[in-house]
């Protein structure tokens, strides 16, 4: 039963200076690797991020479409690159996941959805009125199509965040769980465990990847409803 209750104390680990919490420092972590590029000159890492920049530019602009406007490709790159960052450091031991928490993912989530949703309602009424009533549907079921398109558009901003924070929790609690079951078992199975581990820690560094793009590419797709 203590194990229980102790066991997602590893993603909430207390930092403290002064008696003040510095768990969310590790948000800010990411932007003490990007000011080199600054200053250096373009080494093959930045480089390769400025290919994948420039790969996530045009793959935004063809789901934005012809009505998207110019710039707004950014706004998705950069929360594509704030949570790659995040993802990422979580995965160094004795860092604090703050993606792993639905008040980091939440906060992403929230505002950019009802953004959406407001000038949405606001500039394209009768589009998105439109919306809720799917194309080909019999008169009969109207009704009901409607409220399943509302549910599914209020859910939108609660699926992103907990998507995101589901995954990076998932694998984490996996880690641990098999990690700490190291000391209690025979040197035949540690080399087992080990080979796991390190499975499992390529994994999430997929997932890392992973999820950081689905939400950026969900948030291009809602945003591109709107228009």
């Amino acid at each position: 039963m203590k194990m229980m209750t102790n066991l997602f104390s590893v993603f909430d680990p207390t930092s403290s200076i002064f008696n003040s919490s510095m768990n969310w420092v590790s948000t800010l972590l990411g932007m003490m690797l990007i000011p080199m590029m600054y200053w250096l000159i373009p080494s093959r890492m930045i480089m390769m991020w400025i290919n994948v920049t420039s790969t996530l530019h045009k793959e935004f602009k063809t789901l934005l479409g012809t009505q998207g406007y110019n710039g707004s490709t950014f706004m998705f790159i950069s929360v594509f690159s704030l949570i790659l960052f995040n993802n990422f450091m979580g995965l160094f031991p004795y860092i604090f996941t703050s993606s792993s928490h639905l008040s980091f993912t939440l906060t992403l989530a929230l505002p950019l959805w009802l953004s959406f949703m407001i000038y949405g309602w606001i500039n394209h009424t009768q589009h998105m009125f439109a919306h809720l009533v799917p194309q080909g549907t019999p008169p009969v079921l109207m009704p009901f199509m409607v409220l399943i398109e509302t549910i599914s558009n209020m859910i939108r901003p609660g699926t992103l965040a907990v998507r995101l924070a589901a995954n990076m929790i998932a694998g984490h609690l996996l880690m641990t769980l098999l990690g700490n079951t190291g000391p209690s078992i025979s040197y035949s199975i540690l080399s087992i465990l080990l080979i796991t581990q390190i499975a499992l820690l390529v994994l999430e560094s997929a997932v890392a990847i992973i999820q950081s793009y689905v939400f950026a590419v969900l948030s291009t797709l809602y945003s591109s409803e709107v228009n």
